[in-house]
């Protein structure tokens, strides 16, 4: 059984990555769960990111232990726990999870009970659901009804919270839905560097989550938001292959706000759903920058433009 629902989870994350894969990653080789087949970033001394088996996950070796970032796939916490020791002796102490997606909280139940897991109080409620992403199949069970609740996070916070101190400060915040209600952005004052999870998960049309409260039309607000964060040079995202910059950071805003504003100007027009998702193109700019055009509909699926445009559609007044 639990091979089956890690084949399956591979599955919906190909389905979930390959609308955010601006960096064309082939999904369909996904390598079994193994610490050989994760990639070690290292940013600071003590700061790295782990690549690979789903979302980006960052390590944080503080002086008394390690602060992770999120925990990919099923399957994969322990081949993560296994990289983590190649790069420290000192145990993991915390995991924090920046939102509830299957590929990057599905991990946490291969960590020892004493880790604090904390999340965003809406990702906490959300994750004891684990509710189908919108437009992407479902597993048929989860890890945390095979833990039987084991993984799922005891701590939570409404705004702001500080872990540590000194040089071991983390910072989470939150600003309002987008890709979710709860992402969380993770900063590391010490290393001018900040976790986005899947608010930011790289170049090209973000997932707006519904059936998670995610909001389409309050995205880019909520990005400008974490933009207006002092002292942060460097932005680890959900899924891109390379860290990024808050100029990035800065440019992605502007990406999601001229998508609402192309519906809205649809809308307003009297035109339908269909012509903004048939006609609307990633804009010259952006696709000199690095951006992907997302693939349009087909017979058995909508396209990601139409189920945002959707939403944001069904979101304005």
């Amino acid at each position: 059984m639990k091979r089956e629902l890690v084949l399956g989870a591979l599955v919906i994350a190909g389905a979930l990555s390959a609308v955010l894969a601006a960096s064309g990653r082939e999904q369909a080789g996904t390598p079994q769960p193994s610490a050989s087949a994760l990639q070690v970033d290292k940013l600071t001394d003590n700061l790295y990111v782990v690549r690979g088996g789903g979302g980006n996950t960052a390590v944080f070796v503080t002086a008394n232990g390690v602060l992770l970032v999120d925990t990919k796939l099923p399957g994969w916490g322990k081949p993560l726990l296994e990289k983590i020791k190649e790069l420290t002796d000192k145990p993991v102490t915390t995991i924090v999870n920046t939102h509830t997606h299957f590929d990057h909280v599905s991990g946490n139940v291969d960590f020892p009970p004493t880790v604090e897991i904390v999340a965003h109080e809406n990702t906490a409620r959300l994750m004891r659901d684990m509710r189908p992403p919108t437009g992407v199949p479902t597993a048929p069970r989860t890890m945390f009804e095979e833990s039987k609740g084991v993984g799922l996070p005891k701590r939570t916070y409404k705004d702001t919270l500080t872990l540590g101190s000194g040089n071991d400060r983390v910072e989470l915040h939150y600003f309002g839905a987008a890709h979710t209600s709860g992402d969380t952005f993770v900063v590391f004052p010490s290393a001018r560097a900040m976790h986005a999870g899947d608010v930011f998960p790289n170049k090209g049309i973000p997932i707006v989550d519904g059936n998670n409260g995610g909001s389409g039309l309050e995205y880019a607000n909520t990005l400008a938001r974490a933009a207006a964060l002092p002292d942060v040079d460097v932005v680890i995202t959900g899924h891109n292959a390379t860290t990024l910059t808050m100029d990035d950071l800065k440019m992605y805003i502007d990406f999601n706000r001229g998508f609402v504003e192309t519906v809205r100007a649809a809308k307003k027009a009297g035109k339908t759903l269909d012509e903004v998702a048939s006609t609307w193109r990633v804009p010259a700019r952006f696709l000199d920058a690095g951006y992907s055009q997302p693939a349009g509909d087909t017979g058995q699926s909508p396209s990601r433009v139409r189920m945002n445009a959707e939403l944001i559609w069904n979101e304005l007044k």
